[in-house]
């Protein structure tokens, strides 16, 4: 499935403005720009010089931008990796990922999310006669949980979610929480900021680690900063882009991305770890 980008040039313009409190006016100051200019850029219109200006007031890597604004940004293509499948779903309107992750020996799998409609996931399961053993939540938003009592009941899986994001029937859990399931290891790993306990789950054991990272992070952008923007940039840059640039980033909306991309083309972050 062919899945667009979660956010656009200007998406990433208006969350850097909102997290740092940077209004129209200032930013024009800041950069020289004009106001209407800035208003302009932020509403799709590509002016490559207002990108390069406005970039640095905002901390953000102006080639990354400006790649992003004229469509020469996309991930390359995450091939078919074992044990890994990706679920996308519509939730008002709004395409949502989960995921499966499962130990091929044992036939164990680990749900990650439940998306819209666990639907999709229950059949690859049933397909590849797959037991589902845990589900464990990135952040509780509801587009991520939306199906879980469903996924609960027809699989009888224990739940963990962030202690700072209580469900209903789940454990809670904190960073440093460690998951095994037969060959496979996963660590929790706090990416809190766009939401106040978001977790990163740490895949090894397949051929590629995998970092399922819920809202923390998108091809090319990263969520919201509403709970913390500093703090979400912050932990994104130590929690995620210090792991392997082979490691196969899940984000909760958008394509499947790879830390070393996300190094290279990510306008929050491409500057922060050159």
């Amino acid at each position: 499935m062919n899945i667009d980008l979660e956010d656009n040039f200007g998406d990433v313009i208006g969350k850097a403005q909102r997290g740092l409190g940077i209004s129209d006016s200032e930013l024009a100051k800041k950069s020289g720009a004009s106001a209407d200019a800035v208003r302009k850029v932020r509403d799709g219109h590509v002016d490559e010089a207002t990108l390069r200006a406005i970039a640095p007031a905002l901390n953000l890597d102006p080639e990354a931008l400006v790649d992003l604004a004229q469509g020469k940004y996309r991930p390359k293509p995450i091939e078919n990796v074992d044990g890994l499948a990706q679920f996308t779903t519509d939730y008002n309107g709004m395409l949502v990922n989960a995921y499966l992750v499962w130990d091929a020996g044992s036939k164990h799998a680990i749900a990650f999310d439940t998306g819209a409609n666990c639907n999709s996931m229950m059949k690859l399961a049933t397909r590849e006669n797959l037991s589902i053993e845990m589900i464990l939540l990135t952040h509780a938003h509801p587009d991520h949980v939306a199906d879980l009592p469903r996924l609960r009941e027809e699989t009888g899986a224990q739940i963990y979610a962030p202690a700072r994001e209580p469900v209903p029937g789940a454990e809670n859990i904190d960073e440093g929480k460690h998951f095994t399931l037969g060959k496979l290891d996963i660590e929790a790993r706090s990416t809190w900021g766009h939401s106040p306990g978001g977790i990163t789950f740490v895949v090894t054991g397949l051929v590629r680690p995998v970092a399922v990272v819920g809202d923390s992070m998108f091809a090319g952008s990263m969520g919201g900063g509403t709970v913390s923007y500093n703090d979400a940039v912050q932990n994104n840059l130590e929690k995620i882009l210090t792991l392997p640039d082979d490691t196969i980033i899940c984000p909760g909306h958008g394509p499947m991305t790879s830390v070393g991309e996300e190094k290279k083309h990510n306008p929050f972050f491409a500057h922060r770890v050159r």
